[in-house]
């Protein structure tokens, strides 16, 4: 009886335990994802996603719609197309973004191609390497359900990234949300070893 009344007890605390870490994870979410992009920056990350074919995901489109429409907005910007390709790809996804990108009246003398990455981590790291020397002040452009942890690996890699949110399609939000809470927490477990 008196085991039964423990294991009752560990369980409740595990769900509520469960139940807290994922609203605490919610909330860093909504944080980042209600930042406002300051003007003038120096350069954008646009963080890669799935490819289909040729055709960029909804959620990679919505990423290119966002940093054009910065760009645009901010004529003395690059950008740096982030992302390689992946199964079911027939172009990188930097590819598919530097495509967009031109087709929304960006000139290609503004968009870099980082076009070896395979993971958020890689994106940033290989993006770092190829910033021309002397830009300072930069934005990296990702979905909202993305941005908390976009900026928390920007951060281990030295560089403080304002965040440029794009919005997740309607039909993404549950698997999105899902997927990111488990990354997050593979993020914070190989960050505390």
């Amino acid at each position: 009886m008196v085991k039964c009344t423990i294991i009752k007890k560990g369980l409740v605390f595990i769900l509520v335990f469960g139940i807290l870490y994922v609203v605490f994870l919610h909330a860093k979410i909504h944080q980042h994802a209600k930042d406002k992009p300051a003007p003038g920056a120096d350069y954008v990350i646009i963080l890669g996603a799935r490819v289909k074919g040729e055709t960029p995901s909804l959620a990679l489109q919505a990423r290119i719609d966002a940093a054009a429409s910065y760009l645009l907005d901010n004529p003395e910007t690059i950008a740096i197309a982030s992302g390689g390709m992946g199964p079911g790809e027939d172009i990188s996804e930097a590819e598919a973004i530097k495509r967009e990108l031109v087709w929304h009246g960006i000139s290609e003398t503004r968009i870099i191609m980082e076009d070896q990455s395979t993971s958020t981590y890689e994106n940033i790291k290989f993006s770092k390497a190829l910033l021309p020397e002397g830009l300072r002040k930069g934005l990296v452009v990702t979905n909202t359900f993305h941005m908390y942890r976009a900026k928390m690996i920007a951060s281990d890699n030295g560089l403080d990234l304002g965040g440029l949110p794009a919005k997740t399609p309607a039909q993404a939000v549950v698997k999105s949300y899902g997927r990111e809470y488990l990354a997050i927490t593979k993020y914070y477990l190989t960050s505390a070893l």
